[in-house]
């Protein structure tokens, strides 16, 4: 619990990750139960026919391929009755035509599943391509409560482990499933046409197979399902593990890390045993079913035989019949766990396309063009999770160019303000205003670009130091992004690395500290050039020395821009045009520093004791 509350007292560190909305991420909640089967298996179907006509194709061809193939048994008991056993003769010419057909039936058969085979994985392949695409294009659409109250670990699972597991799925059984279908079908008429009596002992092992099918489904799904969840959960605790590597052995954490790995493995590993077992037993209990009815078939045919009711070539093509009958349920029986499986990823990756997504922009949006930088909160209350309000009835007005800095404990609603100005979250009441405009007027392409944004947690991303200064304006020259990072005071440290700003950073990767990430972090602010500057905690992983030369170039950045810092340093807030100090989610009070000072207050007592000075 403890840990609990250390975690929730520090979320106005993360202003784009708000809150976790209700203890964290859902990697250890209960398993989710199984969704509806059905619909998640059409609406798989009418992603899939976006390639009908592909797949159209490849049905034909499959038809075409079973179609010969149903000739083969024909054929083959013709063979066999070439031979008469009675005068100890073969017609040598029937013989030998009939074995000229069936070999080219057979190497029909194979050109067409080559051919089928290889149009069905480059539609497979287009079939991953797209669901990835359109779950990424998703998760950027998706508001950030979703991202507080996930894990990321989790999330990636699902747009590869489970993509991976509807991909080879699809690629394996659609045609097989599309030839099994019709081979079954043709083979009962088939052997109709050759035997009803047979035919007849032959059906006998069909309740059998139903029974079995209905009873395996409805153990072996739940621990697929539960698989595929455990798997997710396994990568979020590698994921966190690998992050916070240096916090786990800092605080020795190894053993209980692992534990944690242990758990969820194990869980994983019953999940995973479960449906492979049951899923397992498919396979054998066919066999044994199909070999009975073999067995039955044979009996039975060998009876008619010798009564002289048919021939004995009669009964061979009808045992293969036979055989081209239960292939196909063996087949499908054969594929029954990678079905669960997929279906089970199928309704996790669904779960993140049906997500609710950010509020769209109104139809009738307003463009701000040359904003000033006025900013209004009029009635403000927002709240993270219902009933535990955050922000409460806010009012403050901040004209073009101020320095407006706002102070608080940890927790207090500071970056919640930030986070609603952006619009990273929507309100519960009020309104606010860009330029005597509502923000929910403005779409939010045009809100965001009046804004410079620099965090306390620094996001870098895979490229250069050119590509990661130049993220907040893709269209700045070289010389514009070098004369940025001058600003920042970070072309020092940027020219005494061996490739300079061609040097390879990463978002993950240590090979700069966190006080030089900071400073691009600012430089990319300074070369974004926008009306509205937000600096949440900016200097805190940098120096004194540092500090003062980045304040420096912060007060030429600030120069006719309004600015919100949210800082804890006396240095940094005490310059500022107004100082407004947060608590309980109200704005306790307001004011200059030296104002504020002379009301001994809340802010009073905060700067004597930052400055160790007995309260007066």
């Amino acid at each position: 619990m403890a840990q609990n509350n250390n975690i929730n007292k520090n979320y106005e560190k993360m202003p784009n990750l708000g809150r976790m909305g209700g203890g964290g991420p859902q990697r250890f909640s209960p398993t989710a139960k199984p969704k509806n089967t059905k619909a998640t298996l059409f609406r798989l179907i009418k992603t899939f026919m976006i390639w009908r006509k592909s797949f159209l194709v490849a049905v034909v061809l499959t038809l075409i391929s079973s179609t010969v193939s149903l000739f083969t048994p024909l054929l083959l008991g013709k063979a066999i009755n070439t031979f008469n056993t009675k005068t100890n003769r073969v017609d040598t010419s029937l013989l030998t035509m009939t074995l000229i057909v069936l070999v080219s039936c057979y190497l029909t058969s194979w050109i067409i599943d080559t051919l089928t085979g290889v149009l069905m994985t480059k539609v497979t392949q287009k079939l991953v391509k797209h669901i990835r695409t359109e779950f990424f294009s998703k998760l950027q659409r998706i508001s950030l409560n979703f991202y507080d109250t996930r894990s990321h670990g989790d999330t990636m699972s699902r747009i590869t482990n489970d993509v991976d597991n509807i991909s080879s799925t699809i690629a394996q059984t659609t045609t097989q499933l599309v030839a099994s279908i019709f081979s079954v079908t043709g083979a009962f008429v088939m052997m109709l046409v050759l035997s009803p009596l047979l035919t007849l002992v032959a059906m006998v092992s069909i309740p059998f197979f139903l029974v079995l099918t209905k009873t395996i489904a409805s153990r072996s799904r739940k621990y697929f399902l539960g698989q595929q969840q455990k798997l997710g959960a396994l990568n979020g605790v590698v994921e966190e593990n690998i992050i916070g590597l240096k916090m786990v052995k800092a605080f020795n954490r190894q053993q209980n890390v692992l534990t944690d790995f242990k758990s969820i493995n194990n869980e994983l590993c019953s999940y995973a045993t479960k449906a492979q077992i049951w899923s397992g037993f498919m396979m054998p209990f066919m066999n044994v079913i199909n070999n009975l009815s073999f067995a039955l078939i044979a009996c039975a045919g060998g009876i008619l035989s010798i009564e002289g009711t048919i021939t004995v070539g009669v009964v061979v093509s009808f045992l293969t019949y036979s055989k081209q009958f239960g292939q196909p349920l063996n087949n499908i029986a054969g594929m029954f766990n990678n079905i669960q499986s997929a279906l089970a990823g199928a309704e996790r990756v669904f779960e993140i396309m049906d997500e609710e997504e950010e509020a769209p922009d109104r139809i009738s949006i307003q463009a701000l063009t040359n904003p000033k930088g006025e900013v209004e909160f009029r009635n403000v209350s927002f709240s993270y999770n219902i009933g535990r309000s955050v922000l409460k009835n806010i009012n403050f007005k901040v004209n073009p160019g101020e320095v407006v800095a706002l102070v608080g404990e940890t927790g207090a609603g500071k970056t919640t303000i930030v986070n609603l100005l952006t619009r990273f979250y929507e309100l519960d009441q009020g309104k606010i205003l860009i330029d005597n405009t509502d923000i929910t007027d403005i779409s939010r392409n045009n809100l965001r670009s009046c804004f410079s944004v620099v965090l306390q947690d620094t996001c870098l991303f895979t490229g250069t130091i050119y590509d990661n200064i130049r993220y907040s304006r893709p269209s700045a020259s070289d010389m514009e992004v070098k004369e940025a990072a001058k600003l920042a005071h970070a072309d020092g440290f940027i020219s005494r690395l061996p490739k300079g700003y061609d040097t390879i950073v990463t978002g993950s990767t240590d090979n700069l500290s966190q006080g030089q990430r900071q400073l691009l972090a600012i430089a990319r602010a300074i070369l974004c050039n926008a009306p509205i500057l937000i600096l949440d905690e900016a200097t805190s992983s940098v120096d004194t020395k540092t500090e003062k030369e980045i304040q420096q170039a912060l007060l030429l950045l600030m120069n006719n821009r309004t600015s919100f810092l949210i800082a804890h340093r006396l240095s940094t807030i005490r310059d500022a045009d107004k100082i407004m100090v947060i608590g309980s989610g109200e704005i306790l009070e307001s004011g200059t520093h030296d104002e504020l000072m002379k009301n001994k207050g809340d802010y009073y007592e905060m700067v004597v004791s930052q400055m160790g000075l007995p309260v007066v």
